[in-house]
């Protein structure tokens, strides 16, 4: 097993069908599907720009089309539906939701409306009010 690859046999046998297929028209060879997503999920397990895959994933343009086709086409979201389904089934998913209250006040200046906080327009509105 090579340190770039990321996926178990048994991890990649269930999303093996759901990618794309080569077709057996002629033009430019087919990448091979798995050193594919072993490319994406190394790229964003290690947090690295797509220009800087190593090499042995091939070029980074291509494994940029591929994520992006897939993603427009909707694979990886059926990708996750099934391992979230696959991991739930096997009893490994915690569905405990933790909820956080907090609320964080942002100042006044941080915001793009504006409010009056006070000088003469409120003392002359206040004014008005008091007539």
């Amino acid at each position: 097993m090579s340190r770039f690859q990321v996926l178990s046999d048994a991890q990649w046998s269930l999303i093996e069908g759901m990618l794309p297929k080569r077709t057996g028209r002629k033009g430019r060879p087919f990448s091979d599907a798995r050193t594919m997503v072993e490319a994406i999920v190394y790229r964003y397990r290690c947090g690295i720009a797509w220009r800087d895959l190593p090499e042995v994933f091939g070029p980074w343009q291509t494994v940029w089309t591929w994520h992006h086709r897939m993603a427009k086409a909707g694979t990886w979201d059926q990708v996750h539906a099934k391992l979230t389904a696959a991991a739930d089934a096997a009893g490994l998913v915690d569905w405990s939701l933790s909820v956080d209250s907090t609320i964080a006040r942002a100042h006044q200046h941080a915001t793009n409306t504006t409010r009056l906080t006070g000088g003469w327009i409120e003392l002359h509105e206040s004014g008005d009010r008091a007539a």
